[in-house]
């Protein structure tokens, strides 16, 4: 077990509190007849201790998104969200309701047919000002159309999730893929090839609703976040399914338990049967999973759920409805079928806005995109916030003033340079070692041997005694050594020149 720290903004987020939870670090040294890990020249973060052999004197640390100022032309708070970045443009997707709604005109709003739901979409070139295009693709009400791209395709329009189909060789009519639907219809799936024009792949459900115990709530009824995976070859879908919490509950509020499944496909049309990914906690309510392979190290994928509480709204019950919501952050390494939860808190706590302990008054839109070199963002649906993170960010490797040290487990890489993300006070600084798989220091890769770098760098390439260069050691079984002091590591790679 690897000790946790957890960063939370104080106020304006210039400030954090730390807080650190019992530990108990391993002493004794791992068999050297361990088998390495291949990760070529993948980036890899230290969100899961996956690489992690040994820590002693540093924990991992969770690092809170910032809330950053409003936009002069916001995403307007709505529904469900997406964020897709296309090269230089980013293309935002989310469900709100058709302005003045007349129930006489277009029908009574009920749990499984949303009438009055539109899915509209709005472009940015630097994912902090929007413009909302004039499509004129439907015309709402007295309205031309504006920038909405479904209307009166309920129950499509309650949940329409697309996404950009990186697959090579994509058909350029399907560049742009969504699944939407509900329990009642099953999962239908669309394709477009601007990202706003968009029609059915085909009238038949491709992910069937599932065979469920009477008087369970039917699932899909969030986001069903699909994407292409680089790391698996395949599609992965990640979907909203339903169980019964233990031991059984009378409260209705309490009985059944919000869960997150996972499905491939290899041509989008046929699934696999979902498979529970096992990520709730006991009596745990987890809400728009948010699942996406995360844009630097696309084998690694990041959700942001909501959790849902019970019947607690700001500290006081509240009768028959659920509580205050939060973001939570689970990961998920690619060909797996559980979530990685190194930190169980909040991710993204509810802050200072009352509005925002309400119930379900906390939403992510899905995707974490780069809005800069240095940043990424995150926005919340219900309040139209962006929230920032340092790039690769989420959790770090942490040394205080004493220093610490974290080895690897064996590694085979490629490339011949090592970068690294990292920050240090004025005071700090961070050295590495490179071993054999024995755990041996190589002859000039020594601590002694490495130039500390000092300072807080994305990417920063590591130097032993003048030389940056590995390519004699790539491909080969090695350790990293990393000893740290006042310093936050995020990520490494090893890559070329």
């Amino acid at each position: 077990m690897f000790r946790n720290i957890h960063t939370a903004p104080w106020v304006t987020g210039a400030a954090v509190i730390m807080i650190m939870a019992a530990s108990s670090l391993p002493a004794q040294e791992k068999s050297t007849s361990m088998k390495p890990v291949e990760i070529g020249t993948r980036l890899e973060l230290f969100v899961d201790d996956l690489l992690v052999e040994r820590m002693t004197g540093v924990a991992f640390r969770l690092h809170a998104p910032v809330r950053q100022a409003p936009a002069k032309s916001p995403l307007p708070s709505g529904g469900y969200g997406t964020i897709i970045k296309d090269g230089d443009l980013y293309r935002a997707y989310y469900r709100t309701d058709i302005p003045g709604y007349d129930k006489g005109r277009y029908g009574e709003r009920n749990a499984d047919n949303e009438p009055n739901e539109i899915t509209c979409y709005a472009e940015s070139r630097d994912g902090i000002e929007w413009t909302f295009p004039d499509l004129g693709i439907t015309k709402i009400q007295s309205s031309k159309g504006g920038n909405v791209i479904l209307a009166r395709q309920a129950p499509f329009t309650h949940n329409f999730t697309p996404f950009l189909d990186t697959r090579p060789g994509v058909a350029p009519a399907a560049r742009y893929k969504a699944l939407a639907g509900s329990g009642g219809t099953g999962l239908i799936a669309f394709k477009s090839a601007d990202g706003i024009h968009w029609s059915k792949i085909q009238d038949a459900p491709v992910i069937k609703t599932p065979k469920q115990a009477p008087g369970t709530p039917w699932p899909f009824d969030s986001e069903s976040p699909a994407f292409w995976s680089e790391a698996e070859n395949c599609y992965v879908c990640f979907v909203r399914t339903w169980g019964m919490i233990e031991p059984p509950q009378t409260d209705p509020f309490k009985k059944f338990q919000r869960r997150v499944s996972r499905t491939t496909s290899t041509d989008f049309i046929t699934w696999t049967p979902l498979v529970d990914t096992a990520a709730n906690l006991p009596g745990e309510q987890l809400y728009t999973n948010e699942t996406h392979p995360y844009f630097r190290a696309p084998h690694i994928y990041v959700a942001l759920p909501s959790r849902f509480t019970g019947g607690i709204e700001m500290g006081e019950p509240v009768e028959g409805k659920w509580g205050s919501t939060d973001i939570m952050l689970m990961t998920m390494r690619a060909g797996s079928a559980s979530y990685q939860r190194t930190f169980k808190e909040a991710f993204i706590r509810p802050g200072m806005d009352p509005a925002r302990w309400k119930q379900r008054a906390n939403y992510v839109s899905l995707n974490v995109v780069p809005t800069g070199p240095e940043e990424m963002s995150i926005y919340n649906t219900i309040s139209g916030d962006r929230y920032t993170l340092r790039t690769d960010g989420f959790i770090s490797v942490n040394a205080g003033a004493d220093g610490g040290e974290l080895r690897t487990k064996p590694l085979i890489f490629a490339g011949d340079a090592l970068s690294i993300n990292f920050s240090t006070g004025a005071a700090g600084s961070l050295r590495v070692e490179i071993q054999d798989a024995s755990g041996q220091a190589l002859p000039g890769f020594g601590l002694d041997d490495c130039q500390a770098v000092i300072g807080d760098v994305i990417e920063q390439r590591v130097r032993w005694k003048n030389t940056s260069d590995l390519a004699a050691i790539a491909g080969k079984s090695v350790r990293l050594r990393f000893a740290m002091r006042e310093c936050d590591l995020y990520s490494f790679r090893f890559r070329s020149k």
